[in-house]
């Protein structure tokens, strides 16, 4: 159905130069592989046309074809190809383009600069510090985009401090280095830029052949004259500028300086590309007065003129996301609804109720990016997904067949696939496939060649089951197995996305569409209890035609620093309008009337002592601009509580004007329903029947085909069916009803079948399939749980570093399912509920709870508390439950409870061995007071925890956890039955044991059957000493550390648990592929640990810097003994500097508190050089933006750059450390708690070793006022005045082979693929770099 032509409100005021008998609006989607076309012409069907996105021997550029096409089709008369075409006929041109995408994927951008401050030249290849994948020992990142780093001698920073417990108001008239910024703060000017020197850099940029700048200054987002005086200097020159300030005005120089240089490497190619295809069209794009907009990543058009890179990389899955939000959603039902786009290579998954949901910080292939975008989130499995039987496991992906060689169904001899399983069980049929397949592309989809491969992999599987006494498989259960995984593994992100938002999973509708969605979309919605799935007609191009649906956007931001409340509100109010504006004039500059624009109102807010900033939309009916109000009710909805008290505060001041462009006649589905209700339409006969499988239970089924054009509006399908159209394929489980409607099909599922009936005296034989499927549910229960602790904690360290880990435990104590992966939690966990499970056997009651943080009981060090849930059926424990939290402080004798030169536990703050934390339900919040606040309090020098209700919040939401985690492993017992879960438990304890024991043998024939031994020291000279002995037979190793020195007067002595977390870390990166990370990893390792020895040291020893220091030397050691790789810089670089605390007198004095952890440089290998600038192995902590250190706090980062050299010299060389240099403001108490700065970071294979560190105070001589540099050491604590700097040196990566004479052998470094990094990923990756 085509909206009529009295439809139509065309907004352009050239509409008399279109002509008005064919005002044709074409929408189209240039993809990867296939190019989407979706045309309106009035008064006649629709039409859609899909040709390919590449065919050099036919056709230069696919839209110009697409375009070409369609005019041939709307006026009857032949456009040869290669002639000019007219766009006299076109009222509309809107696209979305993969070009800007593919630039980045395939790094083909401009050549480009990078402008910066002083200091800083490496800072944005240093980014936050973190490593992209914890276990990747090559530690591979992307590259930076920019070629070349001028540094300009500029600086400016913030004036005061938001941690000043006592702010006093700062007069900008009082010195003339003070200005006002944007925000309202004050800004002081160090250093203006000198633009002679500035100018001589820029010609030396244009002699050398560059084109292209990205301008990025400190504090730019609200002082920008520094970043303009440049760019207009650059603009004259005829440089192509990205001005990091004016593309995006937010505080944090990391995301919003890549995303300056992303645009200015991206933005040319663009342009170049919309001139191309203008150059196809008589007079160019935009003759004739019809309108040419482009799909931006934020899920608006904007006119071609002003399509940039940085809004251009999310272009087509945006026109998917408004194809769904405007097809799939009823304002009067107001069902959110799940967008689930699954294509060839990858499935894209968002939600949609009833505004779309944007996120300003991601990253995509390798680059972050700040900038509005939809939150798009990208899962692995897609219809070219790889299938792999993998240490006894069904695997789908993430690798992909692409388009070359493709499925093996494709006949270029590619792998097996997703779609190869769908289309050998009978869900694709190839008869109504074009032929386009083959060396010659004129042949239908092999069946025979995939279902050769599925038999073939089949006997693979059944020889490795009948060897384990396992069950064996048909070629049909196999890759139905496949199907299984794959659905799971996307449900997983899909569970994320939507309870992170405080909202039901099965609450949703599911809209699902692209070229592989019909085929997934029953299963997909079963497993997320989904029942009603909507797939619109246009649902294999719904890209295309999102465009079409959608609206012109443009947006303004400002950013601020103000609080929202009764006497800020109208000041806040009036900037607004100020934006609304601004954003309303742009609009009516490209030919809107002001009754076609509309806007949304938006602050970004938080509550004071927050980082957990939320977009709020002003309501549509609030005319008091309650913003206050929305605040806390999404807060509350999302964390599960507000704060009376706090102030709310706003960073930023956003307006998203929307220019309304053309009536659709779309109906929802909902309306649709309730137009045929009561309707009987009688269902022609199937086109035909075909043979599918659904299961082993009724093998293949005969299944009626239908073609979806011969159904009338109303008919009822009943599942088992095909309902297929001339692009897509609906597979119609049985028990579902199909609801044809006039412009989409609903299906509703029946009741969801459980599993639970099975006998528990019935044996549970192992089955690949489902074991792969219990790893997911396992880990989905873990993750949620984490979901709940984050929402209903209050402190940063939890609620905002994600500090924490959850996990499920076998009966016995064993781990099961651990998330996140947090390096130092990963085997530690178990020993402390190991411990508690035989300390209280037999004495707990269903509704107790158990908390203990103690190292001797499994703790690492005294901040991590453990709470421990034990899971009861039918009065048996079947389960554990536990989560540990970072508590921010827990007593001792400094504020934080990490004291660089703590001697005894006691110092270190509250240690809890074995208590109740909850009795039969009861919470005991007096004995936890008493445990924290006075227990630690009687040590001389020693206070109690000096934030109690922080931590008696954090430990109910702790307990809370635990309570979501019993609810989901009940409600997994009720599905399969007690004895299912429980052997599926135990199977995947088990499927890790025999990855590691594979693993093990292989090391046994590598290193022919010696012992593996290893040496290294701690900066006091303590060693820790290796012998591995491994038994080739049976997998099975012994670690055996004796020759460890004793137990240190200091704090790095290490509890055994840090050990175990260590082995595992170094056996899963040994691994190198995917495997389930618990108890089983272990059990295939015998430890030995002499006795009161650094490993494993008497119960009051000091234990803060074994976790942070100790546990990266023990990593070093276990990977040398492996000549795995040359030594990191085995060091966290744990530096704390604060002020106020307990005073002489023993009063307390309010004061500000700061902890980071600084990169270094990591070793080389034997196929890849040391990354520079990262966090290594058992930390991967990110570090503050250097504007958000400045704003927070009373220093100036002077320098935060690669330490030039550091890393090891050899055939590969070892990655650089960096230095950072801060200067203090206001007197602090500063401490440094670090290693490496004695013994350095030894070398392999003859290559070289990396530098060790150093830690300098830097200061002015009271007497004589000359400068003092002075070494504090590894680790110190002092008290340093205003003026005094700190600059750290970290290690560098020890290098890997002699430099000469050696063979270089570097494997590819980081590999990008197009996947939309949304809320979800971000989430995942914040949880993983705390």
């Amino acid at each position: 159905m085509s909206p009529s032509t009295d439809q139509i409100h065309t907004h352009t005021n050239n509409n008399d130069m279109v002509d008005k008998s064919l005002a044709i609006r074409i929408s189209i989607d240039r993809g990867g592989t296939f190019t989407d076309v979706h045309a309106s012409i009035p008064g006649r069907p629709d039409v859609i046309l899909k040709l390919l996105s590449v065919d050099p021997s036919n056709y230069k550029d696919a839209p110009t074809e697409g375009i070409r096409r369609i005019l041939e089709i709307a006026t009857g008369t032949p456009h040869p190809r290669g002639e000019l075409l007219d766009l006299r006929h076109v009222e509309a041109v809107r696209m979305g383009t993969t070009v800007a995408t593919n630039a980045l994927l395939e790094r083909k951008g401009a050549r480009s600069a990078l402008l910066i401050t002083k200091g800083f030249k490496d800072l944005l290849g240093i980014g936050n510090q973190s490593r992209p994948k914890i276990f990747d020992l090559s530690v591979a990142k992307p590259d930076v985009l920019y070629e070349k780093v001028i540094e300009v001698d500029e600086r400016v920073t913030l004036e005061g401090y938001a941690e000043n417990p006592r702010p006093q108001p700062i007069d900008v008239n009082s010195d003339s280095a003070l200005r006002k910024g944007i925000t309202g703060e004050v800004v002081r000017v160090i250093k203006t830029p000198d633009m002679e020197s500035v100018k001589k850099s820029l010609q030396e940029l244009w002699d050398d052949g560059f084109r292209s700048i990205a301008v990025v200054m400190l504090h730019s987002y609200t002082y920008p004259e520094h970043e303009n005086m440049i760019a207009n200097a650059a603009i004259e020159m005829g440089f192509s500028v990205a001005i990091s300030a004016q593309l995006q005005p937010m505080i944090k120089a990391v995301p919003r300086g890549t995303s300056a240089t992303a645009d200015a490497y991206l933005t040319p190619v663009i342009k170049t590309y919309i001139d191309s295809i203008s150059s196809n069209f008589r007079g160019g794009l935009g003759s004739h007065g019809s309108r040419c907009e482009f799909m931006q990543s934020d899920g608006g058009l904007v006119d071609f003129r002003k399509f940039s890179g940085l809004k251009a990389i999310l272009s087509g899955p945006a026109g998917g996301v408004v194809g769904y939000a405007q097809t799939s959603y009823d304002e009067e039902e107001k069902v959110p609804v799940i967008g689930f786009d699954m294509g060839g290579t990858s499935t894209d998954v968002s939600r949609y109720g009833g505004i779309y949901e944007h996120v300003f910080e991601t990253t995509t292939a390798g680059v972050s990016i700040q900038s509005p975008q939809l939150d798009i989130n990208t899962v692995a499995a897609g219809g070219g997904s790889m299938l792999f039987w993998r240490n006894g496991l069904f695997v789908v992906g993430p690798e992909s067949a692409s388009a070359h060689p493709g499925p093996a169904c494709y006949r270029k001899g590619g792998p097996l696939t997703v779609t190869d399983a769908n289309l050998f069980l009978g869900r694709l049929l190839p008869e109504y496939f074009p032929k386009i397949f083959g060396p010659n592309e004129d042949e239908p989809l092999d069946r025979e060649t995939t279902a050769k491969k599925f038999a073939e992999l089949t006997v693979q599987i059944n020889e490795e089951q009948r060897a384990n006494g396992g069950s064996e498989f048909t070629p049909e259960e196999v890759a139905l197995g496949f199907l299984k995984v794959a659905d799971e593994s996307m449900c997983r992100p899909v569970r994320t996305l939507t309870e992170a938002r405080g909202h039901d999973t099965s609450a949703h509708n599911l809209a699902s569409f692209g070229g592989a969605g019909g085929q997934h979309a029953c299963s997909v919605a079963d497993a997320l209890g989904i029942s009603r799935v909507v797939i619109h007609k246009y649902s294999s191009i719904l890209s295309a035609y999102g465009m079409a649906l959608a609206d012109v956007v443009h947006e303004v931001q400002e950013p601020a620093a103000t609080s929202f409340d009764a006497e800020t509100k109208e000041e806040v109010k009036a900037k607004l309008h100020e934006l609304m504006e601004k954003a309303t004039q742009e609009l009516l500059s490209q030919g809107f009337e002001a009754n076609q624009v509309k806007h949304e109102v938006y602050l970004n807010m938080r509550y004071h002592g927050s980082n957990t900033a939320l977009m709020i939309l002003k309501p549509e009916a609030s005319e008091d601009w309650d913003f206050g109000a929305e605040f806390t009710k999404r807060h509350q909805r999302e964390f599960g509580f507000t704060f009376d008290s706090k102030a709310i505060l706003v960073d930023d001041l956003r307006v998203r004007a929307i220019g309304a462009s053309f009536a659709t006649g779309e109906v929802s589905p909902y309306q649709q329903m309730k137009a045929v209700e009561g309707k009987e339409v009688k269902v022609p006969e199937a086109d035909g029947t075909t043979k599918v499988y659904f299961g082993a239970e009724n093998g293949r089924v005969d299944t009626p085909v239908h073609q979806l054009q011969s159904l009338e509006a109303g008919a009822k399908i009943q599942g088992p069916a095909m309902i297929i159209d001339q692009t897509q394929t609906i597979v119609l489980v049985p028990n579902a009803t199909a609801h044809i409607l006039e412009r989409c099909v609903v299906i509703d599922l029946g009741e969801k079948k459980t599993i639970a009936s099975q006998s528990q005296q019935e044996e549970i034989k192992i089955d690949p399939i489902q074991l792969s499927i219990f790893g997911h549910r396992f880990m989905s229960i873990a993750e949620q749980m984490g979901r709940t602790l984050q929402k209903t904690s209050v402190s940063t360290n939890i609620k905002e570093r994600l500090d924490f880990s959850c996990a499920l435990f076998s009966p016995d104590g064993g781990l099961v399912a651990n998330a996140p992966h947090v390096p130092v939690h990963l085997g530690s966990m178990q020993y402390a509920v190991r411990y508690q499970h035989n300390l209280w056997k037999g004495k707990l009651k269903d509704g107790d709870v158990l908390v203990s943080n103690h190292p001797m009981c499994g703790g690492t060090h005294l901040p991590d508390i453990t709470v421990i849930t034990p899971v009861f059926d039918n009065g048996e424990i079947v389960f554990y439950v536990a989560s540990r939290g970072h508590h921010a402080d827990i007593g001792g004798c400094l504020p934080g409870s990490m004291p660089p030169t703590s001697t005894e536990l006691w110092q270190e703050g509250a240690a809890i061995e074995a208590e109740k934390i909850v009795s039969e339900g009861k919470f005991n919040e007096e004995r936890m007071t008493e445990l924290l606040l006075n227990e630690p309090a009687k040590y001389d020098g020693c206070s109690g925890t000096r934030c109690l209700q922080d931590n008696l919040s954090d430990l109910k939401a702790q307990v809370a956890a635990n309570t979501k985690g019993i609810s989901l492993i009940k409600a997994l017992i009720e599905e399969y039955g007690l004895k299912c879960v429980q052997t599926y438990m135990f199977a995947i304890q088990k499927n890790a044991e025999v990855a590691v024991r594979e693993l093990l043998k292989r090391m046994y024939k590598k290193f022919e059957g010696q012992p593996l031994e290893a040496i290294d020291y701690m900066d006091n000279g303590t060693p820790i000493a290796l012998k591995v002995t491994i038994d080739g037979e049976k997998g099975e190793a012994e670690f055996d550390f004796t020759g460890t020195g004793p137990e240190v007067y200091g704090n790095i002595n290490a509890p055994s648990a840090i050990t175990h977390s260590a082995l595992i870390y170094c056996l899963r990166s040994l691994i190198e592929s995917e495997i389930p990370l618990n108890q089983g990893c272990l059990n295939p390792i015998s430890v030995i640990i002499p006795p009161r020895s650094l490993l494993s040291p008497s119960k009051g020893a000091a234990v803060v810097g074994g976790n942070v220091l100790t546990s990266q030397r023990i990593t070093d050691v276990i990977l040398k003994a492996f000549r795995a790789c040359a030594a990191s810089q085995g060091c966290c670089n744990n530096l704390t500097f604060g002020t106020g605390g307990k005073t002489e007198t023993g009063e307390h004095v309010e004061g500000f508190g700061y902890y980071e952890t600084i990169a270094g440089g990591s070793g080389a290998g034997p196929a890849w050089d040391g990354q520079s600038g990262v966090h290594t192995h058992m930390t991967n902590t990110r570090i503050t933006d250097p504007e958000i250190f400045e704003k927070r706090y009373p220093c100036i980062l002077r320098q935060f750059a690669l330490r030039e050299g550091s890393g090891g010299d050899g055939l590969h060389p070892g990655g650089d450390g960096v230095i950072r240099d801060i200067e203090f403001m206001v007197p602090v108490q500063c401490s440094i708690l670090s290693e490496r700065r004695t013994y350095r970071p030894y070398g392999l294979e003859g290559g070289g070793d990396g530098a060790a560190g150093l830690n300098l105070w830097v200061r002015k001589d009271e007497e004589t006022g000359e400068e003092r540099v002075i070494n504090l050491g590894g680790k110190n604590t002092a008290n340093f005045g205003a003026g005094d700097r700190i600059v750290l040196y970290t290690p560098g990566g020890g290098a890997w082979g002699a430099k000469e004479g050696g063979e270089r052998n570097v494997v590819k470094g980081a590999q990008n693929q197009l996947l939309a990094k949304g809320s979800v990923d971000a989430y995942r990756l914040m949880q993983e770099t705390n």
